[in-house]
């Protein structure tokens, strides 16, 4: 308002000074009048230089209120951010505060039931434990019994009987010598008897199954030379033509009336491309030999041997090298065991299953009287 005030009164001086100028004036006043033109320019100019920089000003001053209102509102909004963030960030706390106590009750709870397994663990007694090395020693038994009367299997049923003694052992009960005394007895028992190797048979018949097709037919001719052979062949000589017609009057009154004598058994002769048959019926029986010997069938094993010793023996050439070796191995085999002697019982097995009726009896009636007592 100052700076407008003094604009006006600068105005009014203007006009009046130029009023005057318009008299006429001398020289020197022609001189005083030009000296205050100038002065007036210069005065004009530096108003307007004024005006310009109060206009600057202002438009600055609009500028900067303008920018300071949008950053009090920006500022405005990032408060408001932070304030959110603040409440998400304390829920969150919260929620995992929340959970940390969870996990603490559910830890808490798990310890005393880990605690209180441990007391029941600790409570149990001695006769308690020593019930069931005795339960496993009797299992381990009669686990060794199956295994060797269904599987005939010794070392298995061997090392069943030594684990049972170790539970034996494990419980140092004097009262037990009789029963490992008995455990032993079977051990030795099944160490004596011979064992088979199952696996080297199975392989020894199957290595069979593969020679079959290495096997020579026999031949039908009786002197093994072709059919068509003519031992009196005809020369192609001219003066040899007595020679030639004897033995083409012989050769044909020999044909002319043949007799051949049927008081004899006729020899078992293949159609042509039936040998393939023949070889996998061979093939079949040496493969119900192979299955006969883990179910320890010996009868079913020999007599599918022999089967197959027949019909190598009835339609292949047993003058053969590869047909005798053939032959031998069947016969070593038909003469090869599949099943071993093994004991009626073993004799640890009743004196271990009247020691569990005891202690069984024994626990029994003690848990009766703890529930009465109770």
């Amino acid at each position: 308002m100052t700076e407008q005030k003094q604009s006006s009164e600068t105005v009014e001086q203007t006009k009046t000074t130029v009023e005057n100028s318009q008299q006429p004036e001398t020289e020197p006043q022609k001189q005083k009048r030009s000296g205050t033109l100038k002065n007036l320019i210069a005065i004009a100019i530096m108003l307007a230089i004024g005006g310009g920089l109060y206009y600057y000003g202002q438009q600055q001053s609009h500028l900067l209120s303008t920018e300071n209102h949008e950053l009090r509102q920006q500022l405005e909004s990032l408060k408001q951010q932070q304030s959110q963030d603040k409440q998400h960030i304390e829920a969150l706390f919260k929620e995992q505060s929340q959970t940390l106590s969870h996990f603490a009750a559910q830890n808490n709870q798990l310890g005393n039931s880990l605690q209180e397994l441990q007391a029941k663990i600790s409570a149990l007694s001695s006769s308690d434990v020593k019930s069931w090395l005795l339960a496993q020693a009797d299992f381990l038994v009669k686990m060794a019994g199956r295994k060797l009367w269904n599987d005939q299997d010794i070392v298995t049923a061997a090392a069943l009987l030594k684990n049972a003694d170790a539970s034996l052992a494990e419980m140092n009960d004097p009262s037990l010598i009789e029963i490992r005394r008995a455990i032993t007895q079977d051990i030795s028992t099944l160490s004596a008897i011979s064992q088979i190797d199952f696996d080297g048979i199975i392989l020894r018949v199957n290595q069979l199954s593969n020679q079959i097709d290495n096997l020579r037919l026999a031949d039908n001719t009786t002197d093994g030379s072709p059919m068509d052979e003519d031992n009196d062949e005809l020369t192609g000589t001219l003066s040899e033509w007595r020679q030639n017609l004897s033995k083409s009057w012989k050769s044909f009154m020999d044909n002319f009336i043949t007799i051949r004598r049927r008081d004899t058994t006729a020899e078992p002769l293949l159609a042509p491309n039936q040998d393939i048959y023949l070889r996998e019926n061979i093939r079949a029986r040496l493969l119900i030999a192979a299955q006969a010997i883990p179910r320890h069938q010996g009868e079913v094993f020999k007599q599918s041997l022999e089967t197959v010793s027949t019909w190598v023996r009835a339609y292949f050439d047993i003058n053969d090298p590869n047909t005798k070796a053939f032959l031998e191995e069947i016969d070593s085999l038909s003469q090869q065991p599949i099943s071993i002697t093994a004991p009626d019982q073993l004799s640890s097995q009743p004196l271990l299953e009247k020691l569990m009726q005891t202690r069984v009896r024994s626990l029994l009636s003690q848990s009766s009287e703890t529930n009465q007592g109770g």
